[in-house]
């Protein structure tokens, strides 16, 4: 009866399609990954010897392969999603629509020069310019990182103009106000995750000097926000 009360449970089940999503899986792996990479660095900063850090190295460098591989042809994605964002004939605040289409040709362009490096980073074709693709292939993700995190701050910023033109003693402006806490609260999560997200390119492209601590940590946090949203969908 034990046994069946825990296979039946809902939360297997709810389990069960959350890894049943390649987001799902590469969310779980991408937290491993950044996490072992602070905590790599966490033991080496403690004179840990090699055979003890040994172990989170080689996750940090494996888990980036795997995930790597689950990425393989998500550019297209991002390249329809930018079509649509353009073609998008809803009323919408125009600024926020170009950010839309800047973030996901970032995110496609970053997809794509990763695809590309693949073959080199498995060791089935050796590229001379796979460190250049890789850099570039930051680039175009902090690109589509920074128009994501200026559309999060102007949507910050239009749902502060509209909670001071609510009147929160008429009924209406009651349930306006609770939609806009939920759409702040929704906002800060996706700004915290960007910003976390922006220590990784930015680390790698030399933008700023931030050690392996920090950017594992930073990147742990906005996984653990990807694993939590992807949850809520799968539910």
């Amino acid at each position: 009866m034990t046994a069946d009360a825990l296979v039946y449970h809902p939360t297997v089940s709810h389990y069960l399609r959350f890894v049943a999503t390649t987001v799902g899986r590469d969310k779980l792996l991408r937290t491993l990954q950044y996490f072992s990479r602070f905590y790599a660095w966490y033991l080496f900063r403690s004179n840990s010897p090699p055979r003890v850090i040994a172990p989170f190295e080689a996750i940090k460098k494996q888990f980036a392969i795997t995930r790597k591989a689950l990425r393989l042809g998500k550019n297209v994605e991002h390249f329809k999603a930018a079509a649509s964002a353009m073609d998008d004939t809803k009323p919408r605040d125009e600024f926020l629509r170009y950010c839309a289409v800047g973030r996901q040709l970032g995110y496609a362009l970053y997809l794509t020069l990763d695809m590309a490096t693949y073959v080199d980073t498995v060791g089935i074709w050796k590229l001379e310019s796979a460190k250049r693709l890789q850099k570039e292939a930051y680039r175009a993700w902090f690109v589509g990182l920074l128009f994501n995190t200026v559309a999060g701050c102007y949507t910050f910023w239009g749902l502060r103009q509209r909670e001071q033109a609510v009147d929160k003693a008429d009924r209406e402006g009651v349930v306006e106000s609770k939609k806009i806490e939920r759409e702040r609260a929704a906002t800060n999560l996706q700004l915290l995750s960007d910003l976390c997200d922006l220590t990784i390119p930015s680390s790698a492209l030399g933008y700023a000097n931030l050690d392996d601590g920090i950017v594992g940590l930073a990147g742990t946090v906005s996984s653990l926000i990807g694993v939590w949203g992807t949850w809520k969908k799968t539910a």
